[in-house]
């Protein structure tokens, strides 16, 4: 098993470029949102280049990077299966569920925008941007803490981490009314 840590590491990598896909293009999809209430020809042309580039964006490095990151992922459980009888493992595989919801949502939404139908403001989309970030750290803290009592420690962290996000974004929204060019 010399070769372990090599796909342990190329796991993580792909791992770190799909969150940053999934970071990425949610913000994306604000600015396609946000164009749409422009004036033309501003609209027009702002839509089909954020079109462009969410579509490169999510096919050359999100979509790649997830399979890539869930193959090397089953590759790691198939060298160690006894990683499947640990609690923490069921944990984070249930997260990782709740990964591939988001993923399949984003890629709905991604279709939605790339036939110019608008169905989230760009407030509704700001959230939905912090629920991989949320993902993210829930994976982490089980993947570091592992013990029981430890990651229930972690989730209490999230939902306040989650709290945190929700009066960032209101803040946010408040100076953007007073000043739209923040």
């Amino acid at each position: 098993m010399e070769y372990y840590n090599y796909i342990k590491a190329l796991h993580l990598i792909f791992v770190i470029t799909w969150f940053a896909g999934l970071f990425y293009i949610p913000r994306l999809f604000i600015y396609h949102i946000e164009a749409s209430e422009k004036p033309e020809p501003e609209k027009s042309i702002l839509s089909e280049q954020l079109k462009i580039m969410t579509k490169r964006l999510w096919f050359i490095i999100t979509w790649p990077s997830a399979i890539l990151a869930t193959l090397f992922a089953v590759w790691l459980l198939v060298l160690m299966p006894a990683w499947l009888q640990m609690p923490w493992m069921h944990v984070k595989l249930a997260f990782v569920l709740l990964l591939f919801f988001y993923h399949g949502k984003t890629h709905h939404i991604f279709n939605q925008l790339q036939n110019d139908k608008i169905t989230w403001t760009s407030n509704q989309m700001r959230l939905w941007n912090e629920v991989s970030t949320l993902i993210l750290f829930a994976v982490v803290f089980l993947v570091i803490l592992r013990d029981a009592l430890n990651w229930i420690y972690g989730v209490v962290g999230i939902f306040l981490l989650a709290a945190m996000l929700m009066l960032g974004i209101k803040i946010y929204k408040r100076l953007r009314s007073k000043n739209p060019d923040i």
